[in-house]
């Protein structure tokens, strides 16, 4: 078992996660419930951490949350049923629910 993923957020781990699982890549997650002891160990190793199961995965997986990180700097677009701006990230218009296209 290797680790491929740590952050302070579980929300974000467990994105990752579920980014891994869609790829079939089997994994686990560790400290998921060590952040009530925070003061007591250090913070960092209280963080949830991903491992991928089986070594093989390590290179796929690294990939796949090295692609999960870099950000997105794409322009607004604007809705064209109701032409809302909508930040890059949205796939849907938040204002009336219409599909990006």
């Amino acid at each position: 078992m290797k680790i491929v993923y740590s952050a302070e957020n579980s929300f974000l781990v467990n994105n990752v996660r579920n980014l891994l699982e869609t790829k079939h890549i089997e994994v686990m997650i560790k400290n998921e419930y060590a952040q009530g002891a925070a003061g007591e160990i250090s913070p960092f190793d209280s963080w949830p951490e991903l491992w991928v199961v089986n070594d093989s995965d390590f290179d796929p997986a690294m990939a796949i949350v090295k692609l999960s990180q870099q950000s997105n700097d794409s322009v607004e677009w604007s809705c064209k049923s109701c032409s809302e701006k909508n930040a890059s990230s949205f796939e849907i218009c938040w204002n009336c629910q219409t599909e990006k296209t």
